[in-house]
């Protein structure tokens, strides 16, 4: 009987365990500083790409931040402006869309490059995510 017990008493902890785990990694997937709703990694694009998203207003200066695309050896192809469409004098997620014209690169793979903006040019404030994209 106690074995019993105790059974059900570490099957019950363990769901607990894994449902702990399970929602707090979803808050953290999204509570990140740059959300990217199109492209979707190892999308396929061509020009023009339009981009869509949702940045934390801290990645913002003047309602903008910049975009760059690079081919798959790291040159660039192009750079763009994220706009902020809503108040961005927030912490909180703000929509953003971009539209990025470029010519096609002889490589097939390539990066997004979402650069917060930084109007201090101190080192300790740059921040970068990286979306990986592959060219049509």
């Amino acid at each position: 009987m106690i074995r019993k017990a105790v059974l059900i008493a570490l099957v019950i902890l363990a769901v607990a365990v894994a449902l702990f785990i399970f929602l707090n990694n979803k808050i953290l997937c999204c509570a990140g500083p740059v959300v990217v709703f199109n492209p979707t990694p190892n999308a396929v694009i061509s020009s023009p790409i339009l981009i869509s998203g949702q940045a934390r207003g801290f990645w913002f200066f003047e309602a903008s931040f910049p975009v760059k695309l690079l081919d798959g050896r790291g040159t660039l192809l192009a750079i763009g402006i994220a706009q902020a469409d809503g108040d961005w004098m927030t912490e909180d997620l703000v929509p953003f869309n971009a539209k990025i014209e470029f010519t096609m690169p002889s490589s097939t793979k390539g990066v997004l490059v979402f650069k917060k903006d930084n109007p201090s040019g101190l080192p300790q404030n740059d921040a970068e995510i990286r979306v990986p994209v592959r060219f049509k």
